[in-house]
């Protein structure tokens, strides 16, 4: 649980986001001050949130939001998958705890679980980073892209297109991919086409005989240790975010890309609807989008830089396929995903 603390809410800014952002930390763009009386006057004291970002990030900037407001945060860390499993549960047994959640995955879900919010700093959202039916907000962008160990891999060895990964057959078995990468999946098609981009994925899968694992966190610290030396496909802000603290890891950037977004959303039978819209503001506003940056993720936002500031124009001029699966989309591309990359 996150509690308000000693700390003020103007130090909390300025150790994330740096003099600049101190210095309008007193009145903090995302602070509705509407929105704040309403969750007070409906007695509206604590948050719980569901997220998949984990909790050295989390945690940091979540206090922020309980130092500016009041409002406590119990902040549940868990994957994307075990989190959509947890409200599935919750859903059945009418005991449902959660009011914000942040995944990747918020898309995939039914619909109408999620409330439909529009937060005072949603305009300044680029289009394609919001639900067009308001279900949820883009945070982040997870931009796709190979990873690799940098004491296990030379840089020069790197391929350069997936093709080139067939000519090292020495990796087999030192290759790394997440169970669940669909969206990446759906891109080699687009850019291949099916036939073409099945094929190449069966063959890579014959050559490579990639550890299908379970987190895309974890798999990007994996690599960082060594534990593989190769991830055919990550995550491009966890990679970096590895590496910031020190692993031994760096992403390379290959056609095609996929693109989706790290999304909030409001579960539609919040017990804290006010606060929770407000948490959401947060997480859109300048502020919220620089403190996120600090564990690399890649902001949505024009007026925010990423960290590193080379990471987008690693992909400027590279083919960039945005991935967006509604929920039967999603359990279509599962079931490809499942028998291609089982070789079948």
């Amino acid at each position: 649980m996150i509690k308000s603390a000693t700390t003020t809410g103007a130090a909390v800014l300025a150790l994330l986001l740096g003099a600049a952002g101190a210095a309008s930390a007193a009145d903090p763009s995302w602070l509705d001050k509407d929105l704040l009386a309403k969750a007070k006057a409906n007695k509206e004291t604590k948050i719980v949130v569901y997220a998949s970002m984990n909790e050295r990030e989390g945690h940091p900037l979540f206090k922020v939001f309980t130092d500016a407001t009041g409002i406590e945060v119990d902040y549940v860390r868990a994957s994307d998958t075990k989190l959509m499993a947890r409200i599935g549960v919750e859903k059945r047994a009418g005991k449902e705890a959660w009011d914000v959640m942040q995944t990747t995955s918020l898309k995939k879900m039914p619909q109408d679980w999620l409330a439909k919010i529009s937060p005072p700093l949603l305009k300044e959202i680029a289009a394609e980073a919001r639900d067009p039916d308001g279900r949820w907000i883009g945070v982040y962008a997870n931009y796709n892209s190979p990873a690799y160990n940098t004491k296990l891999v030379k840089k020069a060895d790197l391929p350069k297109t997936y093709e080139d990964f067939l000519k090292h057959p020495e990796w087999a078995g030192k290759v790394a991919i997440d169970f669940s990468d669909e969206e990446w999946l759906a891109a080699i098609y687009k850019h291949y086409g099916k036939a073409k981009g099945e094929k190449l994925v069966k063959d890579l899968v014959k050559v490579l005989k990639p550890k299908l694992t379970r987190g895309h966190l974890a798999m990007a610290r994996s690599v960082g240790a060594g534990e593989y030396a190769i991830a055919l496909n990550n995550y491009t802000n966890l990679t970096v975010n590895v590496k910031m603290r020190g692993g031994a890891t760096d992403y390379w950037v290959m056609e095609p890309v996929a693109v989706f977004y790290g999304q909030i959303g409001v579960n539609a039978k919040a017990k804290s609807p006010n606060a929770a819209l407000l948490a959401a503001n947060f997480m859109i506003s300048k502020e919220g989008q620089i403190a996120m940056t600090k564990g690399g993720r890649i902001p949505v936002r024009s007026d925010v830089p990423s960290n590193p500031p080379d990471v987008l124009e690693a992909f400027k001029g590279k083919k960039v396929y945005p991935i967006l699966f509604n929920v039967k989309e999603s359990k279509d591309w599962t079931k490809v995903y499942k028998k291609v990359m089982s070789g079948r």
